[in-house]
C-alpha cells in the first residue's frame, strides 16, 4: 500500500508540472503573438507627419563627376648648350616671352677669342691655297714644256718622267689646301656657332606665340655647365585639366565630348573645355586612367597646379519623370517611392526603376504614367497605407478643389434703406 501511494503521489506531481508548463508556453505565446498584433495595428493606426513634394517633368543629364589639376598646355627648361659663367639673365618669373625671344647672356669672351682664331687659321689656309695653285700652274707649264720637247727629241723620257711627277706632287699639295680650307671654315662656323650659345633663347615651334615663364632656378653671376636649367617656359592657353577615371567611367569617355570645369579660386565661373586625350592603359597600381582635358583660358585665370572639378556629360533625357532623390526608399528589397493620397491622406508604397541621378533628382522609368506627390520626408516611419499629417502648404484635394468649384456663391441681403 505504501508503494502504491507513492507511485500515485509521483503521477499527481507529475501531471500538475505539466500542466503547469504547459499554461506558461501557452501565455508566452499568447503575449508574443497579441504584442506583435498590437504592434502591427498600432503602426497601422498612427499619423505621420511628412513632407511631399510634386512628381514632375524634365530634363535630366547622366553627368559624371572628377576632380583633378591643371597642368600646363607645354612646359620645357631652357637650359645653354655650352659652359659659362650667366653674365646677364633678361627676364625673370611672371614675364611674358615671345618666340625666339632673348633670356640670358652668358660670358662670351672665350668663344670670341676662338672666333678670331678660326678666323686666322682660315686666312693662313687660303694663302697656302692660293700658293698650291701658282705652283700647279707652273708645274702645268712645264710639263707641257717637256712634252713638246720630248716630240722633237730634245729631251729624254726620264726629263718628261720627272715633269710629270712634278706636275702630280702639285696637284696633290693643291687638293690638300682644298681640304684644308674646308675644315677650316667649318671651324670658323662651329666657333660662330658656339658664339651664339653664349646667347641663349627661348625657342619653340607650335602654339602660342606668347608664353610666361614659370620658375627660375639659377641667378646672374652662376656657373653653369652644359644643360643647367635657367628658366622654364610654360604655355596657358589653352590649359590642361588632368583627371583619373575608373574602369566604370573609362568606357563612357571619349574624346571631343564636352567637358564643364569649375575651381573653388572661381566660384561660379564655370570654364568650357574638351576631351583631349584618354590614355590606352589603366595603371595597375591604381586601376585608374588618365584623361587630358584641354580648356579654354582665354583670360589666364587658370595656373597650372589648382585643384578643379570637371563634369563630363554621357547623355541626357528630356521630358523625364523625376522625383526628388530622397523621396526614394526601399521596402521588402524593392526601391520605391511613397505616394501621399492627398483625398484620404494615405501613403501609398509604389515600385518604381530609377533611371538617371542628377544632383538632388532622380529619373522614374517605371512606372511611366507617374503623377502627384511623394513623400520625401517622414518615410522612414510609413508602410502601405499608413494615415498621414499633410504639411499645411499642401495643395487641395481634388474632391476639395471640384466641390469649391461648384459651391454657388452666397446671396447677400441688405437691409432695406429707412426713409428719414
Amino acid at each position: 500500500m505504501k508503494i502504491k501511494f507513492g507511485q500515485r503521489k509521483t503521477q499527481v506531481i507529475a501531471a500538475v508540472l505539466v500542466i503547469f508548463l504547459g499554461y506558461l508556453g501557452w501565455e508566452i505565446y499568447r503575449r508574443g503573438f497579441a504584442g506583435k498584433e498590437g504592434q502591427a495595428t498600432g503602426q497601422r493606426g498612427i499619423s505621420v507627419a511628412v513632407e511631399i513634394a510634386p512628381v514632375e517633368k524634365g530634363t535630366v543629364r547622366d553627368v559624371g563627376q572628377f576632380s583633378g589639376t591643371l597642368i600646363p598646355k607645354s612646359s620645357f627648361l631652357v637650359a645653354p648648350k655650352i659652359s659659362g659663367r650667366l653674365k646677364q639673365l633678361l627676364i625673370d618669373i611672371g614675364d611674358r616671352v615671345s618666340r625666339d625671344q632673348l633670356v640670358a647672356v652668358i660670358e662670351d669672351e672665350e668663344y670670341q677669342q676662338q672666333l678670331l682664331q678660326a678666323e686666322a687659321d682660315l686666312r693662313v689656309t687660303r694663302a697656302n691655297l692660293e700658293e698650291a695653285e701658282s705652283s700647279l700652274e707652273l708645274a702645268n707649264k712645264d710639263l707641257e714644256r717637256a712634252k713638246t720637247l720630248h716630240q722633237k727629241g730634245i729631251q729624254s723620257d726620264s726629263q718628261l718622267d720627272a715633269a710629270v711627277s712634278q706636275h702630280d706632287a702639285q696637284e696633290a699639295r693643291r687638293k690638300v689646301a682644298l681640304a684644308q680650307l674646308a675644315n677650316r671654315e667649318a671651324a670658323l662656323e662651329t666657333a660662330r656657332v658656339r658664339l651664339s650659345y653664349s646667347r641663349i633663347k627661348a625657342s619653340w615651334e607650335k602654339g602660342n606665340e606668347v608664353r610666361y615663364v614659370g620658375e627660375r632656378f639659377v641667378d646672374e653671376g652662376a656657373m653653369l655647365s652644359p644643360n643647367t636649367p635657367i628658366i622654364s617656359i610654360i604655355e596657358l592657353q589653352p590649359i590642361t585639366a588632368v583627371i583619373y577615371v575608373t574602369d566604370k567611367a573609362y568606357f563612357r569617355l571619349k574624346t571631343e565630348q564636352t567637358a564643364s570645369v569649375t575651381s573653388s579660386a572661381f566660384p561660379g565661373d564655370p570654364f568650357s573645355g574638351r576631351v583631349a586625350r584618354i590614355a590606352p592603359l589603366l595603371k595597375e597600381t591604381t586601376r585608374e586612367a588618365r584623361v587630358e582635358i584641354e580648356i579654354q583660358n582665354p583670360r589666364g585665370l587658370l595656373r597650372p597646379g589648382l585643384f578643379i572639378n570637371t563634369q563630363v556629360e554621357f547623355g541626357r533625357r528630356e521630358e523625364a519623370t523625376v522625383v526628388p532623390v530622397k523621396a526614394l526608399v526601399n521596402r521588402d528589397g524593392r526601391q520605391g517611392i511613397f505616394l501621399a493620397d492627398i483625398e484620404n491622406k494615405k501613403a501609398r508604397f509604389q515600385p518604381v526603376t530609377v533611371g538617371i541621378v542628377e544632383g538632388e533628382r532622380a529619373e522614374v522609368l517605371e512606372p511611366r504614367l507617374l503623377s502627384g506627390y511623394v513623400v520625401t520626408l517622414g518615410h522612414h516611419l510609413l508602410e502601405d497605407g499608413t494615415t498621414i499629417i499633410l504639411p499645411q502648404t499642401a495643395p487641395a484635394s481634388p474632391a476639395a478643389e471640384a466641390g469649391t468649384a461648384q459651391k454657388p456663391p452666397q446671396r447677400v441681403n441688405n437691409p432695406p434703406e429707412v426713409k428719414r
